[in-house]
């Protein structure tokens, strides 16, 4: 069922439709290397041989997991001879370019740019980080999507009439329910979509129907997985972590949802709650890292399913929670000072002392134990290093307990203020 021509194409009207930038060169016939990203079984090889036909070129395919080096010159040499004997342009379909090392993205880069070939990337994974610079500077990059639920419907409706390359010959048909069931579980890929329905109907005799009590028995594991290391997999933890800072436990637990669905390792969503914990509330309510801490605990004491209601359950807390990144801040601008300056020491009088001999030095002298101050707090006492100026890196922002201690931080500034003595 692969498309034989552009117009049986399905989907990517953003790039194909009248005007949009692939159609218009394509039309123009000003053809150039070019990078497919998006998900699995949106179109990315089908379009690149299209793209071959249409320009009359030789299309030569090699897959980054199985191919090297020596496979490149291969095809570079067919390219030449192409070239050579009939002027024919060639066309080399990389599938899954993110797999190639530098040495191998490297290695097809002076044939791009002399124009021996022209370059085409298949990947599901984001360019920006999986591919060379040099690479990337050579070749236009365009965003394949998800199919929709109507592109799907076409393909199963073509998929079960036509005759020669589908399975009209079985003249079968499937009911309103079972398609949308069909549809849901293809999630966007139109292969997975073909393999369901080819799976079907093999279970199903000649002129009958493909129901939902079928299809049901088909997709005894629905879970949409994705590459635990991949694109897809950072941008749902991405969604679940932004929908928390933005406090809205519905979305949270949904994002929680569709990475659960997705087979993710509940152990590791358990520790990223924790993170967001720390990261978003933070002093505003410490009983959230608390909440966290025991659901991660209760995730390996239980396992799956049980203990995934335990991680679901702070989730929707930490949402809740009032938000504060004061305590994050902080701590990436203590961290940044102390990598861009020297290693300072600490000032003698907060040494300890255990020593004659480091008494002597002056270690510990005119230090102030501040339970024996008045409020148990030592005014105008400075904890910074003699060379560094004092900073003043944690800010408490007006919100859930935070706001208290943004309280007793500015009465105890007062203090300072009314000792005379002055901070540095």
């Amino acid at each position: 069922m692969r498309p034989a021509t552009l117009d049986e194409y399905t989907g990517q009207s953003h790039l194909l439709g009248p005007g949009r930038p692939l159609r218009v060169a394509l039309e123009q016939g000003a053809l150039h290397s070019m990078i497919f990203w998006g998900p699995p079984g949106v179109g990315k090889t089908t379009l690149a041989r299209l793209l071959a036909t249409l320009a009359d070129a030789q299309f030569v395919s090699i897959s980054a997991v199985l191919a090297g080096v020596k496979d490149i010159r291969q095809a570079v040499e067919m390219a030449r001879q192409q070239a050579s004997q009939n002027g024919r342009q060639t066309i080399l379909f990389v599938d899954e370019v993110h797999r190639f090392n530098k040495a191998q993205q490297d290695a097809f880069l002076p044939y791009v740019e002399d124009g021996t070939l022209l370059f085409i990337g298949a990947t599901t994974e984001n360019p920006s980080f999986e591919l060379n610079n040099a690479l990337l500077s050579r070749a236009r990059v365009y965003v394949l999507k998800s199919l929709d639920e109507a592109s799907l419907s076409t393909l199963l409706d073509r998929a079960l009439g036509d005759v020669e390359r589908g399975l009209g010959r079985h003249a079968l048909s499937v009911s309103d329910e079972a398609r949308g069931i069909l549809i849901g579980a293809a999630d966007g890929d139109a292969r997975r979509l073909l393999n369901l329905v080819e799976i079907a109907a093999d279970l199903v005799d000649d002129g009958g129907t493909i129901d939902t009590a079928l299809v049901g028995d088909l997709l005894n594991d629905t879970r949409r997985r994705f590459d635990k290391g991949g694109e897809a997999f950072y941008d749902q933890i991405s969604a679940l972590h932004k929908s928390v800072r933005g406090s809205d436990p519905d979305a949270s637990l949904y994002w929680f949802a569709r990475m659960i669905d997705g087979g993710a390792d509940p152990l590791f969503l358990a520790r990223r709650v924790v993170r967001m914990a720390s990261e978003e509330i933070g002093n505003a309510d410490p009983r959230a890292l608390t909440l966290a801490l025991n659901a991660w605990d209760v995730q390996e004491r239980l396992g799956s399913p049980e203990g995934e209601l335990a991680v679901a359950q702070a989730v929707v807390y930490i949402a809740c929670a009032p938000k504060s990144n004061a305590v994050y801040k902080a701590f990436n601008a203590a961290m940044k000072d102390v990598a861009s300056q020297p290693s300072y020491e600490p000032p003698l009088h907060l040494r300890n002392a255990p020593t004659k001999l480091m008494k002597e030095l002056g270690y510990s002298e005119g230090y102030r134990y501040a339970h024996n101050e008045p409020q148990a707090y030592a005014a105008g006492e400075d904890y910074f290093p003699e060379e560094l100026e004092p900073r003043r890196y944690y800010e408490p922002v007006d919100r859930g307990l935070e706001q208290k201690i943004g309280q007793k931080l500015e009465h105890l500034r007062s203090l300072d203020a009314a000792s005379g003595t002055k901070r540095r």
